[in-house]
C-alpha cells in the first residue's frame, strides 16, 4: 500500500499527438518515457521520487498495453542491473533511485554499464535529495558523473524541459553509446504545470525480440583486454559523440539580452530559484524576462566548452551557480576561461555558501554581492536593507528561541516502532547502556529525544554489518537495529548473513512494520498484503533461520511493552553463543490508517455498528511525574494543568490526535508507573443493548460519585 494512489491521475497516460497534459513533474517523467518508446522500467522508492515508483505501479495497465515491462527492484543496485538489457540490444531502458544513497548502492553495476557502454538508450533517473530537509548525507551526483564518465542532465524544473530531457536523454545516450543520468530535485519532481503531449510508442525492438535472438559482443563486456579498450573509446568516440549532439541539437539555453558586462551561469535545476532571486531584484519579471544574461546548463556534465567561451567573451565577470560542494563546474569552467586566454573574472563559491541548497533568499544575497562588485549601477538605488546576520541579532529574533522549543523529527502517533525503543529503555535501566549500531528507516527516530538511542548509521541494511567490529569477549553484547525494507534490501546477506558466518555474539533486532514505510509504505517480500502484481507474505523469521540463524524470537505484537522488554532481555543475557535475532512486527501505523479509514468509514455510513479504542488520562490519578512520556514520546500525549489545588505540575493528557494503540498504557504497566490511564470504546451506530448498557454504566457511575461525595461533605 503506497503513501497514496494514482489510479486516477495514470489516466492521463492515455493522451496522445496534440493533448494537453496537465499534472505533477512525476506524471511528466512516466508521459515522457512511455512517448520515447522505451521497453522497461526498474527502480527503488526513495525521496524524492519515490512517487515515480507509485504511478508506475498504478500505471501497469497501459504499460502493459505498449509491451513495457515494470518491477519494483528489491535495491538500487538490481535496478542498474536491469540495464545490462541496452548493453547488447538496441532496447531503450530506464531505472530511478533516490541518489546519492541510491546511486552509492547501485556503484558496482553502473560502473560496469559505463565502461561496456550502451547500444540501446540507457537513462538513470535520480532524485536529487539535497539541503537542509534532506534525509540522507549531503553528496551530489555530479561526482558520479565525471567519474564513470555518464551525461548528466539537469533540466529546468517545469514539465516541457523535464520531458523533453527525458526524450533526448535517450537519444544522447544512444548517439554516444553511454548511459545519462537525469537529475531532478525535490521541486522538478512535484512542480505542476503543462505540456503538449505526443502519442505513446510502443518500443520497436521488444525484449521478447532480445530474448529470442541472443546476441554477444565480448568488446562491450568489462573484461581484459575490452575493459582497456573502453576508456580509450571514452575518450575518442562516446565523449566527442555527447559533446557533438548536446551543442547540435542545442539543450542548453540562453536568456536574457544577448550582451552585457556580467552573466549568471547555472544548473538548469536551480533556473526557477534563480529568477525568483532577480525578481526580488527587480532584474526580471514574472514571466521570466531577464535583465541579466543568463546560460542554462540543461546538461552539467559534459560541458560545451566552446558554448561556455562564446558566453564569456566580452564579459567583465560571470557569477557560477551550482548547488553544493565540491564546486565541480566552477573548477571546470576556470580551466575553459584559462585555455581559452579569456580575462573574464569569474566568481562563485566566493559569493554564495559552499553547501546547503540555494533558495530564493540565499541566491538573491550572492547575486547582490555579484552586482555590488562587478556591475553596481544594474542594481539602480536600493533602499538600505538590514543583512541576514542583523536580522538573527535582533533580541525579538534571540528571543523566540527561548519561546519556542525545539522540534527534534520522531516517530508517528501510534507508531508500532515506539514501544521497542520504550522496552529497550526499560532494560537499559536493568542493565546499563548498551553500544547501538542502528540503520536506514523509521527506526532512525530513537537517536533523538526521548529515547536517545543509537550510535552509528552506515547504510540501508547495513545496521547488523556495522557492529560486526564488536564481536569481542565483553560483558556487554552489542545491539543492532534494522527495519524490514532494509533486511529484504541488503541486511539478509550483508548483516545477518554476515553474523552467522563469522558467529557474532550480539544481539539484531529486525523492526518488521510489514511495508517499506520510510519510503511511502510500498509493499515488500513480508508485507502481509494479498498483492495481485508482487509476492508477498515471506516470512522473515523463516528467511532467518535459513540462513543458519538458531537464536530466533518473533514478537508479532510490539505494542506488548513487557514481552518486548523481556525478549530483549533474554537476548542480552542467553548464555547461547552467535547472533540472537528479534523479529518484531507490528504494521505501520500510517499504513493501517489508510487501509482502515475507509473500511471504518463506509461500515458507519452503511449504518453497521463499529467501535473505535480511545484512550484517555484520568487527571485526578495522574501525579503528574511525567515518566510515561519520556518513556514514550507519543505527539499525542501532552500535558495539560489542572485546576487541583494540590497539584502544581501539569498533569498527562491524551489528545485527538489518538489512533487507539495503547502503547502509553502498555508502557505505564511495563514501567510499574501509573493506573491513570483508562481505555473508551466509542460505539458508532449503537444496538439496543449498547444503549442500555450504556445508560446503566450511567446510572451505577451517578450512584458511585454521589456517595463519594457524601461521605466527603461527612467527614469535611
Amino acid at each position: 500500500m503506497a503513501e497514496r494512489s494514482f489510479v486516477r491521475e495514470v489516466e492521463e497516460l492515455k493522451l496522445g499527438e496534440g493533448d494537453i497534459f496537465r499534472g505533477e513533474g512525476i506524471l511528466a517523467i512516466t508521459k515522457a518515457l512511455l512517448q520515447s518508446g522505451v521497453s522497461y522500467v526498474g527502480g527503488y522508492q526513495g525521496s524524492p521520487i519515490s512517487h515515480l515508483m507509485d504511478v508506475l505501479a498504478d500505471a501497469r495497465g497501459v504499460m502493459d498495453e505498449l509491451g513495457v515491462h515494470f518491477e519494483s527492484s528489491a535495491s538500487e543496485a538490481a535496478a542498474a542491473a536491469m540495464l545490462s538489457a541496452s548493453v547488447m540490444y538496441p532496447v531503450r531502458g530506464a531505472v530511478t533511485w533516490k541518489s546519492t544513497a541510491g546511486t552509492n548502492v547501485a556503484s558496482d553495476a553502473l560502473s560496469n554499464l559505463s565502461s561496456g557502454g550502451v547500444t540501446g538508450g540507457a537513462l538513470v533517473i535520480v532524485g536529487e535529495d539535497y539541503g537542509e530537509g534532506s534525509s540522507i548525507m549531503q553528496e551530489r551526483t555530479h561526482a558520479f558523473a565525471m567519474k564513470s564518465q555518464m551525461w548528466l542532465l539537469t533540466p529546468r524544473p517545469n514539465l516541457t524541459s523535464i520531458v523533453e530531457a527525458v526524450e533526448t536523454g535517450f537519444e544522447l545516450s544512444e548517439a554516444s553509446n553511454t548511459p545519462v543520468m537525469l537529475q531532478v530535485g525535490i521541486r522538478s519532481c512535484h512542480v505542476h504545470g503543462e505540456f503538449v503531449a505526443k502519442d505513446n510508442k510502443r518500443p520497436a525492438f521488444t525484449l521478447k525480440d532480445a530474448v529470442e535472438n541472443p546476441k554477444r559482443d565480448v568488446n562491450r563486456i568489462v573484461l581484459p583486454p575490452a575493459a582497456y579498450v573502453h576508456e580509450k573509446e571514452k575518450l575518442e568516440k562516446r565523449w566527442p559523440a555527447a559533446v557533438e549532439f548536446v551543442a547540435s541539437r542545442k539543450l542548453n539555453e540562453h536568456f536574457g539580452p544577448e550582451t552585457g558586462r556580467v552573466g549568471l551561469v547555472l544548473q538548469g535545476g536551480l533556473y526557477n530559484s534563480v529568477m525568483r532571486a532577480l525578481q526580488h531584484l527587480g532584474l526580471a519579471d514574472v514571466y521570466g524576462q531577464s535583465a541579466v544574461p543568463l546560460y542554462v546548463l540543461n546538461v552539467s556534465y559534459p560541458l560545451i566548452d566552446q558554448e561556455l567561451v562564446a558566453f564569456c567573451a566580452g564579459k567583465d565577470a560571470v557569477l557560477m551557480i551550482e548547488e553544493g560542494q565540491p564546486e565541480y563546474i566552477e573548477q571546470a569552467l576556470s580551466l575553459i576561461l584559462r585555455r581559452a586566454d579569456l580575462q573574464t573574472k569569474l566568481a562563485g563559491k566566493d559569493l554564495l555558501p559552499r553547501g546547503g541548497e540555494y533558495t530564493s533568499q540565499v541566491l538573491a544575497r550572492g547575486l547582490t554581492a555579484f552586482f555590488d562588485a562587478h556591475a553596481p549601477e544594474i542594481l539602480g538605488n536600493r533602499p538600505p536593507v538590514p543583512s541576514a546576520d542583523a536580522v538573527l541579532a535582533d533580541p525579538k529574533v534571540k528571543a523566540l528561541a527561548g519561546v519556542v522549543p525545539a522540534r527534534p523529527a520522531g516517530f508517528c502517533v501510534g507508531c508500532p516502532e515506539r514501544p521497542i525503543f520504550a522496552a529497550m529503555k526499560l532494560v537499559e535501566k536493568e542493565l546499563g547502556a548498551h553500544h547501538v549500531s542502528a540503520d536506514i528507516g523509521c527506526h532512525l527516530f530513537s537517536i533523538l529525544p526521548p529515547f536517545n538511542i543509537g550510535g552509528t548509521t552506515m547504510g540501508y541494511g547495513l545496521g547488523p554489518a556495522s557492529a560486526s567490529a564488536f564481536n569481542v569477549d565483553a560483558k556487554k553484547r552489542p545491539i543492532s537495529i534494522m527495519g524490514d525494507g532494509g533486511f529484504w534490501h541488503n541486511g539478509l546477506n550483508t548483516s545477518v548473513g554476515n553474523a552467522v558466518f563469522n558467529r557474532q555474539d550480539g544481539v539484531i533486532m529486525v523492526v518488521d512494520n510489514h511495508y517499506a514505510a520510510a519510503t511511502g509504505g510500498q509493499d515488500i517480500l513480508s508485507s502481509r498484503a494479498e498483492n495481485p502484481d508482487r509476492s508477498t507474505n515471506n516470512s522473515i523469521v523463516t528467511a532467518v533461520k535459513g540462513v543458519g540463524a538458531k537464536w530466533v524470537r518473533h514478537v508479532d505484537r510490539t505494542y506488548d511493552v513487557a514481552k518486548m522488554r523481556d525478549t530483549l532481555k533474554e537476548a542480552l543475557t542467553s548464555p547461547e553463543k552467535g547472533p540472537k535475532v528479534i523479529v518484531a512486527s507490528s504494521e505501520c501505523s500510517l499504513n493501517k490508517q489508510r487501509r482502515v479509514k475507509p473500511i471504518f468509514a463506509k461500515a458507519v455510513k452503511n449504518g453497521e455498528r463499529v467501535v473505535k479504542e480511545r484512550f484517555g488520562v484520568d487527571e485526578d490519578v495522574c501525579t503528574g511525574d511525567h515518566a510515561c512520556i519520556r518513556l514514550s514520546g507519543c505527539p499525542s500525549l501532552s500535558v495539560k494543568h489542572t485546576a487541583d489545588p494540590l497539584k502544581d505540575d501539569p498533569v498527562a493528557a491524551i489528545d485527538n490526535g489518538c489512533v487507539g494503540c495503547g502503547n502509553c498504557g502498555e508502557v505505564s504497566e511495563a514501567a510499574i508507573l501509573c493506573p491513570s490511564f483508562y481505555k473508551a470504546d466509542i460505539v458508532f451506530n449503537p444496538t439496543k443493548t449498547d444503549r442500555f448498557l450504556a445508560r446503566l454504566r450511567a446510572r451505577v457511575i451517578t450512584f458511585l460519585q454521589r456517595r463519594r461525595e457524601t461521605r466527603r461533605v461527612a467527614f469535611a
